[in-house]
């Protein structure tokens, strides 16, 4: 019986570089911005606050405070920079580079919203610090229509 708690002990700090590996990738950058596209979901929604830090977390306060009756600074899912799209397309044709430096990196999403649909390609770049060891979004910028979370104006 020892034996065997000896083995399964053993097997279990061999397997422990593999468990944080695992962690350490789902941590990445890429990781992080690959939550908001699998499957896509509304940035500013106060339950997933806590993937963002400021400038972004800001704005999306700031948007919570001149809400009234579902009007809303952000009437579009910023990842997608759109409101509509064809899951099977964004799927499909989601690439995601990252560029990492030290504490900061940037995440390009480039996509399709509908299949041949030239006016549909999107470029979205995601800027990200490393905040005690997770990766929080800072600020969202759409080069395909130019514009940034943290430059809109949010007023009531």
């Amino acid at each position: 019986m020892r034996t065997i708690l000896r083995s399964v002990a053993l097997l279990s700090l061999a397997l422990l570089p593999l468990s944080l590996s695992a962690t350490a990738q789902e941590s990445s950058p890429t990781e992080a911005v690959r939550f908001f596209y699998d499957p896509p979901s509304y940035e500013p929604d106060p339950a997933v606050r806590d993937h963002f830090t400021d400038p972004a977390k800001s704005k999306f306060d700031q948007n919570d405070k001149v809400s009234t009756d579902g009007e809303t600074c952000f009437d579009w899912v910023l990842g997608l920079d759109a409101q509509d799209y064809d899951d099977a397309v964004l799927a499909k044709t989601l690439k995601l580079e990252e560029d990492e430096t030290g504490d900061t990196a940037t995440v390009t999403a480039t996509f399709s919203l509908f299949d041949g649909q030239p006016d549909s390609d999107r470029e979205i770049v995601w800027s990200l610090k490393n905040v005690g060891g997770a990766w929080k979004i800072s600020d969202i910028w759409s080069k395909t229509n130019d514009w940034k979370v943290s430059t809109l104006e949010c007023q009531g």
